[in-house]
């Protein structure tokens, strides 16, 4: 396998990955999903029920490719009320989900133990839901708000019920990417955001990796950042054994935000092409899941060949990468089993841990409905 890039058995180098980009896309999915292959069953995708819920859209850093956040005094400015956000999750609850997933923007005006009592309402009242929530980026405003350190504002929120951090703010983890003026010159540096991810394992708590493509970075920058990613993964796995689950990527949306027409974007081409480099870089990571959301299901789908093994959640109620110009909203369960079969795999449903949990009756899920009764 990508022989002729590194000596066989021996790990990438910087060199070789950014030598990768250079490879026709077929040869290059064809070892990316040789090496997924070797890391989980070739014959099986997974998928994950959960709910998206944003709790509040104010938000104080300003990126110039978000069109979610809103300042304090816009009339659309909200934060959701505890009620409210327990109705999301009994929908939720109702259709099967296991875990929910809530970020907002970084907002200055809700105290610390506003977020303390929600995690510990949503503990009583919705025991089976996992909470995933707050990326680096609010726990740092947390860390503003209170003096407190990251590790300290963590430790609070997981008594208080977090089971994990989803892995928002990632982006391009290269500061002269992710710090431009056109991108966010306001957004946390790369060091910050590993270092809040550290954090959360060393405590035992669920983390992810995502990654942006599309802002003008280079095949040297793309890289760079998962270099960054599978050296914070081996420091993890050494000290405590816990580390980033899965990496997620997807290209930056662009559509009615202030990024549009200062950055170029990725298409499905580049997208399948990172997928692909990205399995055969990040040898530490088992999980690579495929990006539906942003890039259909036909893309998707093509990356299950390029080294993805995971079609992702069914989302429902997604609202920040949609407000920016994604255009595939939340799917369910049904529509999810439909994409996988289709594609030739065998689906699973998977908590967020990546446990199989169950395998959906895909005859009585995809049969046709009914015919309805001739009148009498």
């Amino acid at each position: 396998m990508i022989a002729s890039d590194a000596p066989s058995g021996a790990r990438l180098t910087s060199d070789d990955a950014v030598a990768l980009y250079r490879r026709p896309l077929f040869d290059l999915a064809g070892d990316a999903f040789e090496a997924r292959a070797a890391r989980t069953d070739a014959a099986v995708v997974t998928y994950l029920i959960d709910r998206n819920v944003n709790y509040s859209n104010v938000c104080n850093v300003g990126c110039a490719f978000c069109g979610f956040y809103r300042t304090r005094r816009q009339d659309d400015a909200y934060t959701l009320s505890f009620e409210e956000i327990s109705v999301k999750l009994r929908e939720l609850e109702a259709v099967g989900g296991t875990r929910v997933l809530m970020q907002g923007g970084v907002n200055p005006y809700l105290p610390f133990e506003w977020y303390l009592d929600l995690l510990s309402y949503l503990g009583t009242n919705h025991p089976t839901i996992r909470v995933e929530a707050f990326s680096p980026e609010e726990i740092k405003g947390m860390t503003k708000l209170t003096g407190m350190t990251s590790t300290e504002v963590l430790r609070e929120l997981q008594a208080a019920g977090l089971d994990g951090l989803p892995g928002g703010g990632g982006e391009m983890l290269v500061d002269a990417v992710r710090h431009a003026s056109h991108v966010s010159p306001a957004r946390i540096s790369t060091d910050e955001w590993l270092a809040i991810m550290a954090d959360a394992q060393r405590l035992g708590l669920y983390t992810t990796a995502t990654m942006v493509i599309g802002f003008g970075e280079s095949p040297a920058q793309r890289v760079e950042s998962l270099m960054r990613l599978r050296d914070a993964q081996d420091r993890a796995l050494a000290e405590h054994g816990n580390g980033y689950s899965a990496f997620i990527a997807w290209t930056l949306q662009t559509k009615g935000v202030r990024i549009e027409g200062k950055a170029p974007g990725a298409g499905a081409f580049e997208y399948l092409q990172h997928v692909a480099v990205s399995r055969l870089v990040l040898d530490n990571v088992a999980n690579v899941q495929a990006s539906w959301p942003t890039m259909g299901y036909k893309v998707a789908q093509t990356a299950l060949f390029a080294g993805a093994n995971d079609f992702g959640s069914t989302m429902l109620e997604e609202n920040v990468v949609s407000q920016a110009g994604a255009t595939h909203r939340a799917t369910p369960e049904r529509e999810m089993v439909r994409q996988i079969v289709d594609a030739g795999f065998e689906p699973r449903q998977r908590d967020s841990l990546y446990n199989v949990i169950r395998t959906p009756d895909v005859a009585a899920m995809l049969a046709p409905p009914a015919a309805a009764a001739a009148p009498a």
